[in-house]
């Protein structure tokens, strides 16, 4: 067998085990309800599609475009930042065009980590903060982030124990998967620490339109002086019902930006031009869709975790994401989220992902994404209300 470094420091995924189950259960013809993987199950709302149908018939959309977007992608973007954060950006120099907010990471990532390099990420978190590093050589730093601590004076202690200090520190508010959420002051002293230490800040802003019960996100860009130290991404997956097309951006600062760009260049010739022109289509469009999707994981939100408590598994309201993440009920703690969640799926016939699966802290713990209809969503607490007696 032929050994490749840099595969050899991947671990297993995880959540391909409890894929498999599901897949082998469903196979049998079990009728399997699934909140494991965050795959919105809405339809792109039909103007964006439109859109799309439309240019994908213009022979001069059929050639290859521009890795880092075409120049109204990079202006939507813009201005799409503009209206809602007041924050103002060069789409020349501050914004690029990705394939999705993963790749935009992981591609960043090759940009800008070195070989050793140290990077801060929270634990747990979104998988891709920590594979995005280790692909590109770099050392993982985990931050514990918990409802014990507070992450914050978590970071500064990461920060202060490791030397050479740490080159980047790669965040996520809201907060995939524990779906915290943190306020402007936050921000503040991320920028502050970031500017005195000459520290990187990547944000991924993947979950900055859902929200609920009043709260807004705050953009990182919103500090004075952030666009010195990071870049922030966003993704139209969730707000915009469109995963499949794998569009996001990149903006901030203009030289980490350029890191960006000139690596895309070598590896892609970006999205097919009638994605990104549809893409620009719903960047300008009123909030009226965007705010449908919202409602509609508010309501599946609510349905959820009070369905739950009612069950006997008390778990508090999400704040924002379209995730819930439930900490696993006492007499069943022990078997752990692995092993847990492999229990909802034969006996309650509900798959979840287990908190493992996103590193060091989230073992007490289930992701539920809010992906099923609401009269799945009842059936799945009836089977779980019956495992929990």
């Amino acid at each position: 067998m032929r050994e490749f470094q840099r595969i050899k420091r991947l671990p297993p995924y995880v959540f391909n085990i409890v894929r498999e189950l599901l897949i082998e259960a469903r196979r049998r013809g079990e009728d399997i309800i699934d909140f494991g993987m965050g795959n919105p199950d809405q339809p792109t709302p039909d103007f964006i599609v439109k859109k799309l149908i439309e240019k994908a018939g213009a022979s001069q959309n059929h050639r290859y475009s521009a890795s880092k977007g075409i120049p109204n992608l990079r202006l939507a973007i813009t201005n799409w930042y503009k209206r809602n954060f007041d924050v103002e950006l060069n789409p020349e120099t501050e914004a690029i065009a990705t394939i999705g907010s993963k790749e935009g990471i992981s591609h960043l990532s090759l940009a800008i980590i070195g070989s050793g390099d140290i990077v801060l990420v929270p634990t747990p978190t979104y998988p891709i903060h920590n594979y995005a590093v280790i692909i590109a050589n770099g050392d993982v730093v985990q931050v514990p982030m918990n409802k014990e601590g507070d992450f914050f004076e978590n970071l500064l202690k990461a920060f202060k124990s490791h030397w050479p200090h740490p080159k980047i520190l790669i965040i996520n508010f809201p907060h995939n998967p524990t779906t915290v959420c943190v306020d402007y002051d936050f921000f503040e002293k991320v920028i502050e620490f970031a500017r005195e230490h000459n520290v990187i800040v990547v944000h991924d802003f993947a979950y900055a339109d859902l929200v609920f019960d009043g709260y807004k996100a705050p953009s990182m860009l919103q500090v004075p002086g952030a666009k010195e130290v990071g870049v922030e991404l966003f993704s139209l997956s969730k707000s915009y019902n469109m995963p499949g097309w794998r569009v996001g951006f990149a903006v901030g600062n203009s030289e980490i930006i350029g890191a960006l760009a000139r690596i895309k260049s070598y590896l892609d010739y970006g999205m097919f031009q009638p994605i990104q022109i549809a893409s620009i289509i719903a960047l300008n469009s009123k909030r009226d869709c965007v705010n449908k999707i919202v409602e509609t994981y508010r309501t599946r939100r609510d349905l959820l975790v009070n369905g739950l408590n009612q069950a006997g598994w008390q778990i508090e309201k999400p704040k924002a994401t379209m995730f819930v993440w439930a900490e696993i009920p006492d007499n069943f703690k022990k078997m752990g989220s692995l092993e847990f969640s492999k229990f909802l799926l034969k006996e309650a016939k509900v798959v979840v992902s287990p908190g493992i699966g996103f590193g060091e802290g989230g073992d007490h713990y289930v992701r539920f994404a809010l992906v099923e209809n609401e009269h799945r969503t009842r059936q799945a607490i009836r089977g779980i209300k019956n495992i929990l007696k």
